[in-house]
């Protein structure tokens, strides 16, 4: 889905279409009935995957009252009424458990949100994360090799979008951004 087509405010992050599209697939949402999204910010994750997967059910945590409200906004903007919105800080309790765990943002508690998340999975379970700053992927990456998963995948993305400059057009640079996706173990507690 194209980033233009979600609400977005001015202090709101948003996982960006390229990122998105790597992370939905890396979650594997298609043997999903869960999904919870760490996070949620505008929702451009939980929509897009409520949209692919009708029958998924997603569980959007946001902390932001402004991310909140644009959240809200943008599930009503495209109907989905399989998303569930969580208002608070994760850790926090969720029913039931998931089959794939989205964390966009940590806010500065990423160990403990890794291991929460571990709980939260199913065995076999699906946790993507994706960061912009090198000592959360390093942190991350350490964590999750103390802690027993498995499979650990990580890919850095460098997007540029072409953009007209005068009469050319030269390609724009976003941000790397780093994308970890890991399967929790099968006997993992």
């Amino acid at each position: 889905m194209k980033d233009e087509l979600f609400l977005r405010g001015e202090t709101v992050p948003m996982t960006k279409e390229a990122v998105r599209a790597l992370a939905l697939t890396k979650l594997e949402l298609h043997r999903a009935s869960h999904l919870i999204d760490v996070g949620a910010g505008t929702g451009s994750v939980s929509i897009e995957a409520a949209l692919l997967f009708p029958s998924l059910r997603v569980t959007a945590i946001e902390r932001n009252p402004a991310a909140l409200q644009l959240l809200a906004e943008n599930r009503q903007h495209f109907a989905c009424r399989n998303i569930a919105i969580l208002p608070g800080v994760a850790p926090l309790p969720v029913a039931d458990k998931a089959d794939a765990v989205f964390m966009g943002g940590s806010g500065g508690h990423l160990t403990s949100l890794i291991d929460w998340s571990l709980r939260q999975l199913h065995p076999g379970g699906r946790l993507v994360m994706t960061f912009i700053l090198q000592e959360n992927l390093h942190t991350a990456l350490a964590h999750l090799q103390q802690v027993g998963v498995q499979g650990i995948d990580c890919l850095q993305m460098q997007v540029s979008a072409l953009t007209p400059l005068g009469s050319g057009h030269y390609f724009k640079p976003n941000n790397p951004v780093f994308v970890i996706a890991c399967q929790k173990e099968e006997h993992h507690v």
